[in-house]
């Protein structure tokens, strides 16, 4: 995949939408085959990091196909997921709508999406309890204004949880780890996708990401109260956790 992807401005943008457009419909499919399913329990991780009480309203940037926010909005927080991508956001609204069919079971709470850039969240300051984001600060053409908007809407108290693709402390687990990326990412691109470098953004978007250790150190910066890193699998993965000072 060409630099284009990580070029400022719209043309970054235009990039990245055609991007998850195209892998929209197996999103959640590459996601349980690159993490053999794990990320599903990590993003429960990131809920009960959350930790909903009665009356939160909680924010999923970029929500893609809604994972994180329908188990916020089942906790029993007033959810709202954003995201860029039109195509994911149509897939995360069909999986809402199944849960409120007449057919289904039990009629649980359900996040609104809508549609909407991460760097310039379309809600005034001070507007929610909890936000969330997974495995999409990479993907900004800024993680560092995406952060800074994170806190900007966020209440005195809330608690900012950011999942992402991590960078392992231990330089022979993070050589076995990039290799393995390397050698999956275009299979499973190829195979799903007919393209190897269909999928291969998480390769090139690591390369411009600083991992967990400087969202850390950014989130200190922005004078977010009990910073912490969860480091998963080793550091492969982690969770970044803030609160906003009351």
């Amino acid at each position: 995949m060409s630099n284009v992807f990580y070029s400022p401005g719209h043309q970054r943008a235009a990039k990245v939408n055609d991007l998850f457009a195209s892998i929209a419909r197996r999103y959640d499919l590459l996601n349980d085959l690159q993490s053999f399913g794990l990320h599903r329990l990590w993003k429960r991780r990131v809920v009960r990091l959350a930790n909903v009480k009665p009356g939160d309203c909680a924010l999923d940037l970029c929500c893609g196909t809604g994972d994180i926010a329908l188990v916020l909005a089942r906790s029993g927080a007033e959810t709202t997921g954003l995201d860029f991508s039109e195509k994911m956001l149509e897939v995360a609204k069909a999986r809402s709508q199944k849960l409120k069919s007449p057919t289904s079971i039990s009629q649980l709470p359900t996040p609104n999406f809508i549609q909407g850039d991460a760097q310039q969240i379309p809600f005034p300051e001070n507007s929610f309890d909890i936000i969330t984001v997974g495995y999409g600060l990479r993907n900004l053409a800024s993680w560092e204004r995406g952060l800074e908007e994170m806190l900007r809407v966020a209440k005195p108290g809330a608690r900012l949880i950011v999942l992402e693709f991590g960078k392992p402390a231990n330089a022979l687990w993070r050589a076995i780890y990039f290799t393995h990326l390397k050698c999956s990412v275009p299979l499973i691109g190829l195979l799903f996708c007919g393209n190897p470098q269909a999928y291969a953004y998480i390769l090139e978007s690591l390369k411009h990401y600083p991992a967990q250790m400087a969202v850390a150190e950014k989130m200190r910066g922005l004078k977010l109260a009990n910073v912490r890193v969860i480091n998963l699998l080793g550091g492969a993965m982690a969770i970044n956790y803030g609160e906003k000072p009351v």
